[in-house]
């Protein structure tokens, strides 16, 4: 069954892309905001602290903080990363370098979306799973670690003849 088409702004690249692809595409203007939410919890704790100090030793508590702020900045980043695979917001230099990097993998006669060992069967659980797991990853963070045929793509635009 193919994967719903959702009203986008810009073209869909991937509807489910692999936990490699998104980090690989992310922009520094990702990274920055990582590294902006990751410091935003311990210079919040840090200004509270200095306001309302506690009797005890903060120390642990700015370590919790600390990789709070860098679990939620990595999510953050994974997800603006996502949504331009999926077409929500502005991803022509995504799509230069998609088409680039899959046409090559099809001239060198590679699978287009990598090889697996999964039957066909686990391969469209594993994308029914995760396809479109990025919008919801403030419940429940989901990555998509299997390589499948299901990303919501007409992949005959990188040469590959069905």
């Amino acid at each position: 069954m193919p994967s719903k088409q959702p009203l986008s702004p810009y073209p869909v690249i991937d509807a489910d892309p692999t936990f490699g692809r998104v980090v690989r595409y992310m922009r520094p203007s990702d990274y920055a905001t990582w590294a902006a939410a990751a410091a935003a919890g311990p210079a919040a704790f840090w200004g509270l602290e200095r306001v309302d100090p506690s009797r005890a030793s903060t120390r642990s508590a700015m370590k919790l903080v600390g990789f709070l702020g860098v679990s939620a900045g990595f999510l953050l980043a994974y997800q603006r990363s996502s949504f331009r695979f999926m077409g929500l917001s502005e991803n022509a230099s995504e799509a230069k370098k998609d088409h680039a990097e899959l046409s090559a993998r099809v001239k060198a006669g590679q699978p287009i979306y990598g090889e697996t060992d999964l039957t066909d069967y686990v391969q469209s659980v594993a994308a029914r799973n995760s396809t479109w797991s990025q919008l919801k990853l403030s419940v429940m963070p989901w990555f998509n670690l299997v390589n499948h045929n299901y990303h919501g793509v007409d992949t005959s635009k990188y040469g590959e003849q069905k």
